[in-house]
């Protein structure tokens, strides 16, 4: 083991050229990082310019490395072998590429990890963010000029971050080609204090794991206490995301995600990333609906996965780098977008390879804009098929993800893929329901001489299913005609139903003048049915300076009549609802409507309106609303009994509602 003349082949020049220009790239993405050592920072970009000097001075020379024979290169090795085992001090040997060739006890106890797993990565994978560019330029430097060098640096611990004081210095070895570092840790005693004055659930966190951590790593048996915090602290994960996640509002996907996302960020990382396939799409291959993160032809058309989320820290620079990496869905090749077509979960301690997670608009990698050193992804799957995946990213703060962890997020992802499928059957059978009901309704409402008429149609807070609430305004034998109405219960068997009394009405209207005639019509034509129909009709005889209105009521709620001087009269009740009784008996009432006069027909779903007290809406209350609103016009009307009803239920409406209302409007406006 020897220092060697250090002159460079045209060929080495290039290659150092190329080494050179990322290193340098790498102290760009350094000193952009929240907090960086732009100390160590400058000192390794003037270690940059010396190297670049020196090559130009060496260009064209040739390198005479000194050779042995087999044997002397085995005794070498096997001398440096011994002497760097029984080193009392943490030891690494790295190739010219800076990966880790071997490692010694102290090493590997140091980094809380064996010295397999470590053999094999590049040294910088066990530095924090803010120093590996630096420490990398430091390193290049040595196997350069053969000059001794020493750095600060912060190894990624497996407990905790731990400084250190290290010594680089070149050695040629007897049978290998190129030079190697031995980089030799001191100071090493001082962990970093990694616990927030303010005593946050993060904290907590980091003080579990480092004790499970130390049991792990053969370091003393922590704390009973401590052992059962790691276990009881992701228990508690896994209840509060079930708590949120199974919460009746939360039939909102993207609650759901937000809500889950939120919680791993709090809990077990310092960046959560949640990319979800569309709801039409299931997996790899074609997508009806190019709704999430890619794979292969398909992501040249519309990618297989997008991202929904990204939560961080809350500090503004991580604020805007969130807003940034929302619009960064997983490309091929990236860890998430392997885990998504694979369905397997991947777990990278140390990250060596930045550009895991891909890279950001501007050109930088993800894990270097967040300054992620370990990294762990799993897939959201309901057991049939894969609809995204979890991505989580640490810095190293509380040491790197471990499999305990990744257990958990496995689980968060089972949990959160069957909310997801149950958000989005919810979802489509709400569609299903709003397009039918949408062909209950009329799609426009008539223009009638004289008025002017307005309706309104709120479904319900819960529940996906069809209403049955129905209204229509149309010609008649001798007029025009309102009808307004409402089907027990909901689903495709009361649309049927209120399809048949919405049509009958227009029908029995066309050759029956009186409101409770059409109504008798309509009775005989649901006995068959199973299910009652409540409606009210209004029939409009117009004359020169009134309209009279004939009313018939089914088991319904009156009209209201709001006159122009806003006095409230609510007409007769009466009548039995449709469907039920041969000997039907409407309730009967009629009307006269003068310029500023209107006519409110509503359904019981204005009325049933509970507050938090579970106290209805009632009578009272409308009646209220419709004074207070009384010289506006239908459409204020109506939307101001919208807001109070709204506002009274928080909301929450327990049934659909129906609205309409008539106006007599003044010659001129007619």
């Amino acid at each position: 083991m020897h220092d060697q003349p250090d002159q460079l082949e045209p060929e080495s020049l290039l290659r150092e050229i190329a080494d050179l220009e990322g290193r340098i790239g790498e102290l760009r993405q350094a000193a952009g990082l929240p907090e960086p050592d732009l100390r160590a920072t400058l000192d390794a970009a003037l270690v940059e310019l010396e190297l670049a000097l020196t090559a130009l001075r060496t260009m064209g020379a040739e390198h005479a490395g000194e050779q042995g024979g087999s044997a002397a290169a085995e005794t070498e090795r096997r001398v440096l072998r011994t002497v760097f085992q029984d080193a009392p001090v943490p030891l690494f040997l790295l190739d010219r590429n800076t990966s880790v060739r071997r490692v010694n006890r102290q090493a590997a106890t140091l980094l809380g990890t064996s010295s397999g797993y470590v053999s094999g990565k590049q040294f910088t994978a066990f530095c924090d963010m803010a120093t590996r560019a630096a420490v990398r330029s430091q390193l290049a430097a040595v196997v350069r000029t053969g000059r001794r060098r020493r750095v600060q640096v912060r190894f990624l611990g497996r407990d905790h971050p731990v400084d250190a004081v290290v010594t680089l210095a070149r050695v040629w070895i007897r049978g290998e080609p190129d030079p190697m570092v031995v980089v030799a840790a001191g100071s090493t005693d001082t962990p970093i204090d990694d616990s927030p004055a303010d005593g946050t659930a993060r904290a907590e966190r980091a003080k579990a794991k480092r004790g499970s951590a130390q049991a792990r790593a053969g370091q003393g048996a922590p704390p009973d206490d401590e052992a059962v915090a790691t276990i009881v602290h992701r228990m508690d994960v896994l209840a509060t995301a079930s708590e949120l996640l199974l919460d009746e509002p939360v039939f909102n996907e993207t609650v759901a995600v937000r809500r889950c996302a939120r919680l791993l960020a709090a809990e077990l990382a310092d960046w959560a990333f949640i990319d979800l396939t569309g709801p039409a799409n299931g997996g790899p291959g074609p997508a009806p609906q190019g709704g999430a993160h890619v794979a292969g032809t398909a992501s040249r058309a519309a990618p297989l996965l997008r991202r929904q989320v990204v939560m961080g820290p809350e500090d503004e620079h991580s604020i805007e780098a969130a807003r940034t990496l929302e619009e960064v869905d997983p490309a091929e090749g990236t860890l998430p977008h392997t885990v998504f077509v694979t369905r397997q979960s991947a777990l990278r301690p140390h990250v060596e390879n930045l550009d895991v997670l891909g890279v950001c608009p501007d050109g930088n990698p993800v894990c270097g804009k967040i300054g992620a050193t370990s990294v762990l992804s799993v897939p959201i799957e309901d057991g049939d098929r894969a609809i995204g995946t979890i991505t989580l990213t640490a810095s190293g703060e509380y040491g790197p993800f471990d499999l305990m962890d990744l257990g958990v997020v496995q689980r968060l992802g089972r949990y959160l893929a069957l909310v997801i499928r149950a958000a989005r059957l919810y979802r489509r059978r709400a569609e299903v329901a709003e397009t039918l009901q949408a062909g209950l309704l009329p799609k426009s409402l008539p223009s009638i001489p004289g008025v002017t008429v307005a309706a309104k149609y709120l479904t319900a807070t819960h529940g996906s299913e069809v209403g049955g609430d129905f209204y229509d305004v149309f010609r008649t034998e001798n007029g025009w005609g309102l009808v307004l109405g409402d089907v027990c219960g909901k689903g495709e068997d009361a649309a049927a139903v209120t399809a048949t009394a919405r049509h009958c009405v227009r029908l029995a209207s066309r050759w029956k003048a009186r409101p409770g005639d059409v109504l008798g019509i309509v009775n005989e034509a649901l006995l068959d049915e199973d299910r009652f129909v409540t409606a009210v009709m209004a029939g409009l005889t117009m004359e020169t300076e009134k309209i009279i209105v004939s009313l018939g009521t089914a088991g319904h709620p009156p009209a209201v009549v709001v006159r122009a001087d806003g006095v409230i009269r609510s007409a007769a009740r009466g009548g039995v609802p449709l469907g039920l009784f041969e000997d039907f008996e409407p309730g009967l009432d009629a009307v006269d409507l003068t310029v500023g006069d209107t006519l409110f027909l509503h359904s019981d779903g204005v009325l049933e309106a509970c507050d938090m007290m579970r106290q209805e809406f009632g009578q009272e209350r409308l009646m209220e609303a419709l004074a207070a609103h009384a010289g506006d016009t239908p459409q204020g009307m109506l939307a101001g009994v919208e807001r109070a009803l709204l506002e009274y239920c928080d909301g929450d409406l327990r049934d659909d509602v129906s609205m309409l209302a008539l106006r007599v409007e003044p010659p001129s406006l007619a």
